[in-house]
């Protein structure tokens, strides 16, 4: 297979405008016919969507924490010039010694990174910062810079001179467009679908990114990826699939879809808001998402609700794990009645952040083994009771408290999984290659 080549989006921190200049970039690529694609580093649910859409195919996640590099090479394949946006910033990723970072998928894809300033409240200072992230790691190359959220025309010039000396080139200066702007959610941002105008909003960001990038230059900056090697990816949970998938239900990662479709099982989709009930299926998977945001809704659709009691077998992810709850309590306190399939209580009144990335052992359920995940909610679990899905450790492999619940047919947990341990080996970040799973 021909592949063009990729290169890597990065910042210097979260907050830049990283995201958005990705997306403007890629709706202006596409554009132009230019085979494209999107990657997004890390987990994520909601950036890889708005990828999805700018460029009209699947956005990949390729995550050096949760990933061997062997899994990472492979799922970057494909024909034109992959994009991939980082996360945080460039040399951020999990404790203790940031593994899984951005920086580290750069050195095991040999990708250029091209960092993304915001250079909104400064000028020659942006000098020295992008300096800094030239010089700190050999084993990453920072081949151009593009400013974003640039003020004025004396502004830009100011910046071009003060960078002038570093030698590396100003792919493109940003202004500041607020139609192009999103909002925020708890989770990170406002879901592609819910976006008022989104064909405007695209249409938007390309004319920004074609007026104010030099993408030629850019994509001229590609390298070639490395050689795959053969990887199985992840076993499906069952043959008969039967998977949610709405505005309430969106975060499943497309990787293990291909994953489960490539070994021979079937994949079928319905939607809880619509009042579905799950097709006939082996396994339902209610993966995550906004359900508290429907929760009176959800809990009024008796056609799902029924066909999740029917099915002979459940998993939940995080938000679909709390809906085979026996309630659910929103923002505003109110308690919504879900499935009743688990003795598990959540609220969202008074929230707490949980968070990070975890390893995951199952003996029983429909994920046997050992798993790579990640943690991301603000729920609180006011009432859990039965056997728990998964022993858990965190990034530094402290052993946590048991995750999830499994009562005979009906299981989940608050963890999104990300690959299994037989992707190919032990997951490692480019700076730590070797190190195996906690047993």
């Amino acid at each position: 297979m021909t592949v063009a080549g990729g290169l890597i989006l990065s910042a210097s921190a979260s907050g830049t405008g990283k995201t958005t200049v990705t997306l403007a970039i890629l709706a202006a690529l596409a554009r132009t016919g230019k085979p494209v694609r999107a990657a997004k580093s890390g987990p994520d649910y909601i950036d890889p969507c708005f990828h999805a859409l700018a460029t009209g195919g699947p956005c990949v996640t390729l995550d050096a924490w949760a990933m061997t590099p062997v899994r990472i090479r492979a799922l970057a394949q494909g024909p034109g010039t992959l994009i991939i946006e980082g996360a945080m910033g460039l040399f951020d990723g999990a404790p203790p010694d940031g593994r899984g970072a951005t920086a580290d998928l750069a050195q095991i894809l040999g990708l250029p990174v091209v960092l993304i300033l915001d250079v909104a409240k400064q000028a020659q200072s942006a000098a020295a910062l992008a300096e800094g992230f030239v010089h700190h790691s050999a084993d990453v190359r920072v081949a151009g810079l593009i400013l974003n959220r640039v003020g004025s025309l004396r502004h830009r010039i100011m910046l071009r001179r003060a960078l002038e000396p570093l030698g590396l080139p100003v792919l493109g200066a940003v202004p500041q467009v607020a139609e192009i702007s999103r909002p925020s959610r708890h989770l990170g941002l406002m879901q592609a679908a819910e976006h008022p105008d989104l064909e405007a909003f695209m249409a938007k960001a390309a004319d920004v990114a074609a007026d104010n990038i030099n993408l030629d230059l850019l994509t001229g900056m590609a390298a070639p990826l490395p050689v795959s090697e053969t990887t199985t990816g992840t076993q499906p949970p069952a043959q008969r699939l039967a998977v949610a998938r709405d505005e309430a239900f969106a975060f499943v990662y497309p990787h293990l879809l291909a994953d489960w479709r490539r070994a021979g099982a079937e994949v079928q989709f319905f939607s809880p808001l619509a009042d579905e009930a799950p097709p006939e299926a082996d396994l339902v998977i209610l993966p995550g998402g906004y359900p508290e945001l429907h929760a009176g809704r959800l809990a009024a659709n008796r056609t799902f609700m029924n066909g999740l009691r029917d099915a002979p077998a459940v998993y939940g992810e995080c938000g679909g794990y709390m809906v085979l709850g026996d309630g659910l309590i929103d923002a505003d306190g109110t308690r919504h009645p879900m499935a009743g399939l688990l003795r598990l209580e959540t609220s969202f009144e008074k929230r707490r952040l949980h968070i990070g990335y975890r390893t995951l052992q199952a003996d029983t359920g429909p994920f046997p083994g050992t798993h790579t995940g990640h943690e991301f909610h603000y729920a609180t679990t006011l009432k859990a009771e039965g056997a728990p899905l998964f022993t858990a450790r965190d990034a530094e492999g402290t052993i946590l408290s048991p995750m999830g619940l499994c009562i005979g047919r009906i299981s989940g947990s608050f963890a999104h999984i990300i690959d299994s341990a037989r992707s190919g080996g032990s997951p490692c970040g480019g700076r730590t290659i070797g190190i195996p799973l906690a047993p």
